[in-house]
C-alpha cells in the first residue's frame, strides 16, 4: 500500500528535530549564514534535479511563498533558538496551527473545527510540558523573532495550500524555487548580521550534506505535498513532532524525562492522531 501523504509528511519534522544537534556541529557558522546554507544549497540541489523555471505569476508567487516559508522562517526560527534555546523556540512553534485557524476564520470566514481546535490546544499544552522547565530563559529578541517565524511560516503554509501547483510544473519544483528564493534573500543579511562565512572543517561537511538532502530537501518536498494533498491545518499539527524528536534523542543520550514531560508526550500523541483524522463533516474547515 502507498504511504499517506500524512504520514509521509510526518517525516519532516522528524528530521527537523535533529536540526538543533546539526547546527551544534556547524558552529561557529552563524545562524543566519545557517539558514543561508541550508535553503540556497537545498534549492540549488532540487533546481538541478527538477530543471524547470517559473512561469508568468509564479514568478512573484514563488519569491513570496519562498520569503515566509524559508527566508523569513529559517533565519529568525535560528536566530530564536539561539536566544531562548530550542525548548521555548518549540512552544512558540507549537502556536501555529492555532495561528491557522485564527486565519482562516479571519479572512475566510471558516469557524474552526472542534477536532482541529482540540489537537491546537492539546498539541501546545503538550510542547509546554515537553520543554519548558526551571531552566527556560527568555529575551525580547527571542521572543519576537520566534513569533515571527511562526506567523510567516503559518502564512506561507496557506498561501501554499490555496494556491496548489503551477500548471506543466512539479512540486517538487515549486519547492525548489522557493528555496532558492528564500536562500538568496538571506545571502544579503546573513552577511550583515553574521560577516564573513567562516571555513568549514572537513569533519562538518557530512553535517551540512544532512541539513541540505535529508532535513530540508527531501524533508520540504514530503512536506509540500502533505499540504496539497491534505491542508495546511492538519499538516501544521505536525510540528509537535520536533521537539518531540529532539527530547527522544535526548533520552537516546541518557537524559532522564520527568512526569511532566511524559505526559507532554502523550498529550502530543493525542493531537497528532485527533488532527490527522479530522470528521468528514468538518472537513471544509480544514482546507
Amino acid at each position: 500500500m502507498k504511504p499517506s501523504p500524512l504520514l509521509l509528511a510526518a517525516l519532516a519534522p522528524i528530521s527537523w528535530g535533529t536540526s538543533y544537534v546539526v547546527l551544534e556541529h556547524l558552529q561557529p557558522v552563524g545562524p543566519t549564514s545557517a539558514a543561508a546554507l541550508r535553503a540556497l544549497g537545498a534549492g540549488l540541489l532540487l533546481l538541478a534535479l527538477v530543471r524547470q523555471w517559473p512561469r508568468g505569476e509564479w514568478w512573484w508567487k514563488s519569491a513570496l511563498l519562498g520569503t515566509l516559508n524559508f527566508g523569513l522562517f529559517f533565519s529568525t526560527l535560528f536566530i530564536s533558538a539561539a536566544h531562548l534555546g530550542g525548548g521555548l523556540a518549540a512552544t512558540l512553534g507549537a502556536l501555529g496551527p492555532l495561528l491557522i485557524l485564527a486565519f482562516n476564520l479571519a479572512a475566510r470566514r471558516q469557524p474552526p473545527a472542534p477536532a482541529a481546535l482540540n489537537a491546537g490546544l492539546l498539541g501546545l499544552l503538550g510542547v509546554a510540558l515537553l520543554v519548558l522547565g526551571p531552566g527556560a530563559h527568555a529575551d525580547t529578541v527571542g521572543l519576537i523573532t520566534g513569533v515571527f517565524s511562526v506567523v510567516a511560516a503559518s502564512g506561507g503554509y496557506l498561501l501554499a495550500g490555496a494556491w496548489g501547483t503551477p500548471p506543466g510544473a512539479s512540486l517538487l519544483a515549486l519547492t525548489a524555487w522557493q528555496l532558492c528564493w528564500g536562500g538568496a534573500l538571506l545571502v544579503p543579511v546573513a552577511w550583515w548580521l553574521d560577516g564573513p562565512l567562516p571555513a568549514l572543517r572537513p569533519d562538518q561537511l557530512p553535517w551540512l550534506a544532512y541539513l541540505i538532502v535529508i532535513g530540508t530537501a527531501l524533508a520540504y518536498a514530503l512536506w509540500f505535498q502533505g499540504i496539497r494533498d491534505t491542508s495546511p491545518v492538519q499538516v501544521s499539527l505536525l510540528t509537535r513532532l520536533s521537539p518531540a524528536t529532539a527530547l527522544a534523542l535526548d533520552l537516546l543520550s541518557g537524559r532522564p524525562l520527568g512526569a511532566a514531560q511524559w505526559a507532554g508526550l502523550g498529550l502530543i500523541t493525542v493531537s497528532v492522531v485527533i488532527g490527522a483524522r479530522p470528521p468528514r463533516t468538518a472537513r471544509a474547515a480544514y482546507s
